[in-house]
């Protein structure tokens, strides 16, 4: 089988190329891709060359880790059947190129194992369900407080914020630096840093990937307050000690989902304590993904770009 697929050759070198795929094995699945999604985090830290070395990295690359489509083909004992609509998180079934995250392509072959059966409703949506599940593992980690303070109005920090409600707390502020992105929001707050006299947040949850705010953040703690590091860094990370001796403060990073985080958050979003509405802010045909790309990283009212696969052999 082949497919279209982006292909990112090296820093800023992106096409739509033809792959040839892996066999499907035992236990795989082959999707057909409606909808993948751009990841402004680590995917531009590809894109732009920063991204730290990381097990399985290297070019040519597929990108993308946030997919949506339907079984195309199921071998016995996968338990999904042809026409089951699942999240997909990449995959690496491609001859030639990396496939670190895989999933931006119009077919694609991974272990039944890795996928997510979605409601068909939720349509290109449904291709935010590993970010919804990122931000729902970042609240659930070991004695773990809901926010009071989000930094960061991406889709990230929204989704911190909109669980945090879910989850019956009191609604967290948000800081955005970019009065073009706060916007949006949905029974919080959304204020500039500078403008927020609060030094005694319990609970600070960093969405922004910035890597030079951590002095600024452990001093708007309370003493023992945490700071949980939700987003990607790609440059080392440094703070002054004496605040954060004085402060007690906790400092803790958040991992990505596991496959428990994606059925809490899958069971969110269907009962609709959880909506992903609003998040997806620009759609591209994926034949036009080296322009798309380019928005996605370069305008600051994109917040989610989607490529649409439907149109593609």
């Amino acid at each position: 089988m082949q497919t279209a697929a982006v292909l990112l050759n090296g820093p800023g070198d992106l096409c739509v190329a033809d792959l040839r795929l892996s066999d499907p094995g035992p236990g795989d699945i082959v999707v057909e891709i409606a909808h993948s999604a751009i990841s402004t985090g680590t995917e531009k830290l590809f894109w732009t060359g920063e991204m730290p070395p990381f097990p399985g990295m290297g070019y040519p690359l597929v990108p993308g880790y946030e997919a949506v489509g339907e079984v195309v083909e199921a071998a016995a004992g996968t338990g999904f059947r042809t026409g089951d609509r699942v999240f997909v998180p990449g995959a690496n079934c491609y001859q030639g190129a990396y496939g670190l995250f895989g999933g931006s392509a119009r077919r694609l072959v991974t272990e039944a194992g890795r996928v997510a059966r979605v409601d068909a409703g939720l349509g290109r949506d449904g291709a935010l369900l590993a970010l919804a599940a990122t931000a729902r593992h970042a609240m659930a980690g070991l004695d773990a407080r809901l926010p009071d303070l989000v930094v960061g109005h991406g889709v990230l920090g929204r989704l911190l914020a909109r669980l945090t409600i879910a989850a019956g707390g009191d609604a967290p502020t948000v800081w955005e630096t970019d009065p073009v992105r706060r916007d949006g929001a949905d029974g919080y707050e959304v204020i500039a840093p500078e403008d927020d006299p609060r030094r005694d947040y319990r609970a600070i949850y960093d969405a922004s990937g910035a890597p030079d705010m951590l002095d600024t953040l452990i001093g708007r703690l309370a003493r023992g307050g945490e700071l949980v590091l939700a987003g990607f860094y790609a440059r080392p990370l440094s703070f002054a000690f004496p605040p954060a001796f004085m402060k007690e403060a906790r400092l803790r990073i958040a991992a990505e989902w596991t496959k428990p985080d994606l059925a809490a958050t899958r069971a969110l979003i269907e009962t609709g304590a959880l909506s992903l509405a609003g998040l997806v802010t620009h759609d591209r045909p994926a034949a036009g993904a080296a322009e798309a790309y380019r928005t996605a990283f370069g305008d600051p009212a994109c917040l989610k770009m989607i490529l649409d696969w439907k149109d593609m052999a």
